[in-house]
């Protein structure tokens, strides 16, 4: 007879087997890992995994949300530290890149993983949105500062998202050129930005 699992029990396993998708799904990507060779490299029968979630796409919604969530605690905090608009901009965005270098893996599977489903999952898409929100939010700030024109704040916040995005992406796949410094392109690249979007 299966043991009687506790809240806690499931809690702890789903962690475990998530945190050790995060790395198979990073280092090989999603569709070269099977279910069976998650359960191998926790020491488990090749059935336990289903016991906590109901396929591999659910297991990687899951590594998905907990990294999205991850991501959105670090971006509030940075947020809810520094009251003056500008400033705060500046530490989202170092919050933003801190959390890229320190969780690659992480990073890669949130925003470079197309996931056909994702909708099916509203865990993982309330912890996109939760992101979505403190980078929008900065950009309302600046906004209301009066140091970015009006407008759409959810646009603009996506040029600067995708700007940043970019970039990280560029550092991580080592395709900065040597001598090239990724704080100084960050500096420039959101320099031009704010001249772009300044009041005329």
């Amino acid at each position: 007879m299966p043991k009687v699992l506790s809240e806690e029990d499931v809690a702890d396993f789903r962690e475990r087997m998530c945190a050790a998708a995060e790395r198979m799904f990073a280092e090989h990507g999603p569709e070269a890992v099977s279910m069976r060779q998650l359960a191998a490299e926790l020491g488990v029968s090749a059935m336990t995994p289903y016991r906590y979630f109901k396929d591999k796409d659910d297991l990687l919604a899951a590594v998905r949300a907990q990294g999205f969530t991850r991501f959105a605690i670090a971006l509030e905090t940075a947020y809810d530290a520094e009251p003056d608009p500008a400033a705060r901009a500046e530490v989202v965005g170092a919050a933003y890149v801190r959390f890229a270098f320190e969780h690659p893996a992480a990073y890669r599977l949130m925003f470079d993983l197309y996931q056909p489903s994702e909708g099916d999952y509203p865990e993982l898409v309330a912890a996109a949105e939760r992101a979505r929100r403190t980078m929008t939010a900065y950009v309302e700030a600046l906004i209301g500062a009066g140091l970015l024109a009006g407008g759409d704040a959810r646009s603009i916040a996506h040029v600067f998202w995708a700007s940043i995005h970019g970039l990280v992406v560029l550092k991580l796949a080592g395709k900065l050129e040597p001598g090239v410094e990724f704080d100084d392109l960050r500096r420039l690249m959101f320099a031009a930005l704010g001249r772009g979007f300044a009041p005329a």
